[in-house]
């Protein structure tokens, strides 16, 4: 698994959480709202996983919905569970994220030197 693949199982979980908090979403239009964002090798399969471990934490409710385009489609949106998951995972992911962004940047520098 490349360094990219296991950064992104660490967050892709918040990432959809976040993406459901906007507007509930379908597994396909899930992936392709994270390839808009960049994250083009999301796949389906990684993101069908994740949903289902979400339901089973009750993290999201699923409801079936008429397609203007074929069959009916699961539709993901939060429940109370999952806005606090969200939080939570906001919080952690801004508090990881300064520290690891200025390492970055300093590359590994704490006073200036060398």
């Amino acid at each position: 698994m490349s360094l990219r693949s296991q950064l992104l199982k660490g967050i892709l979980e918040g990432c959809i959480l976040s993406i459901i908090n906007i507007q509930p979403a379908y597994g396909y239009e899930l992936s392709v709202k994270l390839q808009q964002f960049g994250l083009s090798d999301v796949s389906e399969g990684s993101i069908y996983p994740i949903l289902l471990r979400l339901q089973k934490e009750k993290l999201i409710i699923g409801e079936m919905r008429a397609s203007e385009s074929g069959p009916k489609r699961k539709y993901y949106k939060l429940t109370e569970k999952g806005q606090e998951a969200l939080q939570l995972f906001t919080h952690h992911w801004t508090l990881i994220k300064g520290p690891v962004d200025n390492i970055i940047e300093q590359g590994g520098k704490t006073d200036g030197s060398n």
